[in-house]
């Protein structure tokens, strides 16, 4: 880690004085590229903004847009909570507000640091220190003002798997919760940060603090009563079955899948939290009582279709496409269809991939084997789209065939087809 960033950028001809602040300090005192940068303004009003050409973009409070750059230019302000959840806020934003009020109000120490123009750090609440020792801790009591940050906390502890959640701000997470606080949290609040989370590269850590507050237990029970559930050993070497959602997920982050992938994976095995304690360590039938969680779940969190649809795929057939290799041409079509593969084959590859994940998520030597079954539904769906369908219809069609027809036809092209690609 650097000791100092370097310098951002002079600071725009603006009233008061402009400082860059939270994230673009911190990732480059670690070395990390350059994202947006985000300014707070000392001193200034927004009339006086107004009148230098900064274009008001902020409802709740004075934001503006740099008429060259575009740049998030916001008044430093103050804020006090006035009703549960996070939208009962009392704002103040006036020229009287020092740099050192607007950073106390931030959500991390790490996140509460600015640079001046000449490429100082300003860091009155020890972010330095705590970026040195990977530390995530809370700025002030006022953390516990709004539960966004709990979701926030645990989205940076994702981007940053090394670091630790210092004890007293783990403590005033845990007592925000039994406060009731996290369920004031709108559906899209939710997933707008569980999606940002999951697509970090350590996305497990996201859901490992938000269990160890008693979050999860609140947003997502769900993944959260998978923990202390058996599986077998020979199958599952690592046993938990919360804990091989956790290694799916780093499998999938580790192929590199995205967001809709890795929504599937987590929700692929939801099912077998709801298994009868008299049939453990056995799972059966788990995967229909998956898309019925899966799917109350993307409705509860409004999750995105592309994301809830592959979820439901991934849940219903994951376990069939890990015994692909042991199917004929017929069966390999007839699991094609039920993908709804040929129509939708970049979602169906999605599917595969997901799948790999969950072979890869486990204990043992399961990480290090090859996947085949991949390769092996790819080659079948490759087969089965290179039949010329509208071929086949036309002929059926002369020879005065019917809907019917045409659709056994194609059925039995496709499956000859696959059979021939694949030899069997």
């Amino acid at each position: 880690m650097q000791n100092t960033p370097a310098t951002l950028t002079e600071t725009p001809p603006i009233p008061g004085t402009a400082y860059v602040v939270g994230g673009a300090v911190r990732d480059a005192l670690l070395g990390l590229p350059a994202g947006d940068r985000d300014w707070v303004v000392v001193g200034a009003t927004p009339q006086q903004m107004l009148d230098a050409g900064f274009l008001p973009v902020g409802r709740d409070f004075p934001v503006f847009l740099h008429p060259r750059t575009h740049d998030e230019y916001a008044l430093a302000r103050t804020e006090r909570k006035t009703a549960p959840g996070y939208r009962g806020f009392s704002v103040q934003a006036e020229p009287g507000v020092t740099l050192e009020d607007d950073l106390l109000r931030r959500d991390l120490t790490i996140n509460a640091m600015a640079q001046d123009a000449a490429g100082a750090v300003i860091d009155p609440y020890g972010g330095q220190r705590d970026l040195r020792d990977q530390v995530l801790r809370h700025v002030s009591p006022a953390f516990a003002e709004d539960p966004v940050r709990i979701l926030r906390l645990a989205r940076f502890a994702a981007r940053f798997g090394s670091f630790t959640v210092a004890p007293e701000t783990l403590a005033l997470m845990r007592g925000m919760v039994a406060a009731g606080e996290v369920d004031a949290l709108v559906p899209e609040r939710v997933w707008q940060e569980l999606a940002r989370g999951l697509m970090e590269s350590h996305p497990r850590r996201m859901f490992e603090v938000l269990r160890d507050c008693g979050a999860l237990a609140r947003i997502l029970p769900e993944v959260d009563a998978l923990w202390g559930v058996p599986q077998r050993a020979d199958d599952h070497p690592e046993v938990d079955c919360g804990e091989h959602q956790m290694l799916v997920l780093q499998a999938a982050a580790a192929l590199r899948a995205d967001l809709a992938t890795r929504w599937a994976c987590l929700m692929h095995d939801l099912g077998k939290a709801t298994t009868p304690a008299g049939v453990l360590p056995r799972h059966i039938g788990h995967e229909a009582r998956s898309v019925a969680l899966a799917r109350a779940v993307a409705q509860r969190l409004r999750v995105p279709a592309d994301c809830a649809e592959l979820a439901a795929v991934v849940a219903a057939e994951h376990g069939n496409i890990h015994k692909c290799m042991e199917f004929g041409a017929e069966a390999l079509l007839r699991l094609l269809g039920r993908c709804d593969a040929v129509r939708r084959p970049a979602r169906f590859a999605q599917a595969l991939l997901a799948c790999e994940a969950d072979h890869r998520g486990r204990g043992g030597e399961f990480p290090h084997q090859p996947y085949p079954q991949r390769m092996r539904l790819q080659a079948a769906l490759d087969a089965a789209l290179a039949v010329d369908a509208g071929a086949i219809a036309r002929r059926v069609q002369q020879a005065g065939g019917k809907a019917t027809a045409i659709a056994q036809a194609l059925q039995a092209a496709r499956e000859a087809a696959i059979a021939r690609h694949l030899g069997v």
